[in-house]
């Protein structure tokens, strides 16, 4: 399902998992508040994969059916509709004291950090997949795709 939509969200959503396990395994160690630092993070991981799933979504629909200006402005209208649906996150998550903010936001950015490492994942996913095989025409294409 996920690949039909894009073919770089599943890639996406595992690396944004294998970052929330990272930041898990790492800090819950030093946190004071093990349980909120905990349910911080992993409500921050849930959102930044809801977000990652509703760019890719918005991307394939204003790529299929529109202009230029109305998919310009569907983009425009969508993100910002995305990022008061974040702060509505923070802020159910401060005023019911559901986890630590800071590691919510550290959560949400897992799809920044995603987004940067996913080439190097689809690289390593490709060997373990190909057993150790060459590069394969959709790795090439892939790769000229985010070299653009």
């Amino acid at each position: 399902m996920f690949r039909r939509l894009n073919q770089a969200l599943p890639e996406l959503l595992l690396g944004i998992l294998l970052y929330g396990i990272v930041i898990q395994v790492t800090g819950v160690w030093f946190a004071q508040d093990r349980l909120r630092y905990s349910s911080g993070l992993w409500i921050g991981i849930v959102t930044a994969m809801a977000m990652a799933y509703h760019i890719a979504r918005i991307i394939a629909e204003t790529i299929d059916c529109m202009d230029a200006h109305k998919a310009r402005v569907q983009i425009t209208a969508k993100g910002i509709m995305r990022y008061a649906a974040v702060v509505v996150v923070f802020s159910i998550t401060m005023y019911f004291d559901l986890g630590n903010l800071v590691t919510l936001f550290l959560g949400v950015m897992g799809l920044k950090i995603s987004a940067y490492l996913q080439p190097f994942l689809h690289k390593v996913l490709n060997k373990v997949t190909r057993k150790g095989g060459g590069s394969s025409d959709e790795t090439n294409t892939m790769e000229r795709e985010v070299k653009m």
